[in-house]
């Protein structure tokens, strides 16, 4: 099945929801990175962040790239969206890991670490784009997009992103959801969508038992009487290409690409994205100076 999420509204329009399934988005992200359990789970997580919040994009060439830069080993983590439900992403240390914590999981917030900084770049075709940060509280990324909103958009929300690692390393599921409060919500909704949200089998459990986004968001919330009103379906997608490195290397200028030419005769630039290989020939950096 297709990787999608779907945006609702609950009846009295209280809240807003994003609920998103992702297994196959991360299992490529997985399958391209080779990353290890745990840095799945974190570059997973992230990746399903960066989908839910690139629906939140009107125009057709928004970019919104989520980052993360925590002191553990897994180093940055890089995730790129855009309204049409294309995403990308990479990690520092693909093969950083930890071993799971007590109760079993996968330590996110070890791999990821606890100090560091949040940013969410929304890039909408204007001379400066609009950045926001906030400091991590926990790592588990999550938690800490909570704390952004919170903090950066004065925007009260709930927030759950989750992989499910199988023994042979693919993704067996992933997806997450993201609730947003709107102003006119009373404290005894917030009271009740606390209670469900803390009685609730984790996302990744919901999804590896085969519920689709629209059941998660009835099993969840129905009782708030849910609309979908928009379903977009996502991929993992680079949009890379050789005319886009070409451009990259005439910014570095004739003197350091003659340099290049000098030392090694040719160049190799790797996509941090995809992996992909773009080999450039003496006489091939040469018709770039010219």
């Amino acid at each position: 099945m297709r990787d999608y999420i779907i945006r609702g509204m609950d009846k009295k329009k209280t809240f807003r929801l994003f609920v998103a399934s992702s297994t196959n988005l991360v299992e490529e992200a997985r399958r391209i990175h080779g990353t290890s359990p745990t840095a799945t789970a974190a570059l997973g997580r992230a990746l399903t962040a960066a989908a839910m919040l690139g629906m939140t994009m009107k125009g057709d060439r928004d970019i919104l790239t989520f980052r993360l830069k925590g002191d553990g080993p897994i180093g940055n983590i890089v995730t790129v969206a855009n309204s049409k439900g294309q995403v990308k992403g990479y990690v520092d240390n693909p093969l950083a890991d930890l071993p799971s914590r007590p109760d079993g999981k996968l330590d996110v917030g070890g791999i990821v670490g606890k100090n560091g900084q949040l940013a969410i770049i929304r890039d909408l075709g204007l001379k400066e784009p609009y950045i926001g940060y906030s400091n991590l509280v926990s790592g588990e990324i999550a938690e800490d997009l909570v704390h952004y909103f919170y903090l950066s958009e004065q925007q009260p929300s709930a927030i759950n992103l989750g992989v499910l690692v199988d023994k042979d390393i693919s993704v067996k599921a992933a997806g997450g959801y993201m609730l947003q409060l709107l102003p006119n919500v009373d404290d005894k909704d917030i009271d009740r969508i606390e209670e469900i949200i803390n009685k609730a089998k984790p996302i990744s459990t919901l999804i590896d038992e085969g519920l689709s986004p629209e059941e998660i968001m009835e099993e969840l919330f129905g009782e708030f009487e849910m609309e979908v009103l928009e379903k977009s379906y996502i991929e993992y997608r680079c949009d890379c290409e050789r005319d886009k490195i070409e451009e990259v290397l005439v910014s570095l200028g004739e003197g350091e690409i003659r340099d290049i030419i000098e030392e090694d005769g040719q160049a190799e630039v790797v996509c941090h994205f995809c992996n992909t290989k773009y080999k450039f020939s003496k006489e091939d950096l040469l018709k770039l100076i010219n």
